[in-house]
């Protein structure tokens, strides 16, 4: 028969009574009391973290010395479109020659509330200048085509001076006056000059001719 290694004798004036444990159960083991948890301690049923991960090797955040260049996001937002080679949109505001610069204005003020930049605004005049054009141009022509290369508001010019004045995405023309000739050259001057759409304000006849018919 295999030997049975004796249990060790523990003297009970040093442990106290021993339990006898019932026959054919064995003695439960004795649960040490819990002590006061601290917040690094991880919560009853759950693993406590576990060894740092090693870095993937082929990971795109890992620095080699050189910075990386970051990955270009894809967003739903859509780019910016260059000019259509049609040319802009075209709007008519019909006008009388005498209400041609107040209809230019009113354009130009729902342009504004509806979030277009002033900077992005042109305003042409066919025949008498637009108030601020004249009182600015007092001050010397080339303080007045400052304003217009700074591109910090809304420029107002006349329509003979189109050539000379950049493009901008609006571009408001004022038929307020000047001969046929002079409304033939400044409409085709005005639409060259707008990237996104061009407004004109005054008579139909005389615009849709130049134009074209259904602007």
């Amino acid at each position: 028969m295999p030997l049975i290694p004796e249990e060790p004798q523990i003297h009970e004036s040093a442990q106290g009574p021993r339990a006898t444990p019932a026959a054919g159960r064995p003695a439960p083991t004795p649960r040490p009391v819990p002590g006061p948890r601290s917040a690094a301690s991880p919560r009853p049923g759950r693993p406590g973290p576990g060894p740092a991960r090693p870095m993937n090797p082929a990971s795109p955040r890992q620095h080699t010395g050189a910075a990386q260049p970051p990955t270009p996001r894809q967003e739903n937002r859509s780019a910016p479109r260059p000019p259509s080679p049609a040319g802009p949109q075209v709007q008519l505001i019909p006008a009388p020659a005498a209400g041609a610069l107040d209809a230019a204005e009113e354009a130009v003020d729902l342009l504004l509330e509806t979030g277009r930049a002033p900077g992005d605004i042109l305003v042409l005049t066919t025949g008498d200048p637009h108030p601020w054009a004249t009182h600015e141009l007092s001050f010397g022509d080339a303080a007045y085509w400052a304003q217009h290369d700074a591109r910090d508001d809304v420029f107002f010019a006349d329509a003979a001076a189109a050539e000379r004045a950049s493009a901008r995405p609006v571009v408001v023309v004022a038929v307020n006056g000047g001969g046929d000739d002079a409304v033939a050259r400044a409409l085709p001057a005005a639409k060259g000059r707008a990237s996104a759409l061009l407004i004109v304000c005054g008579d139909p006849q005389r615009i849709n001719p130049v134009l074209g018919a259904g602007v």
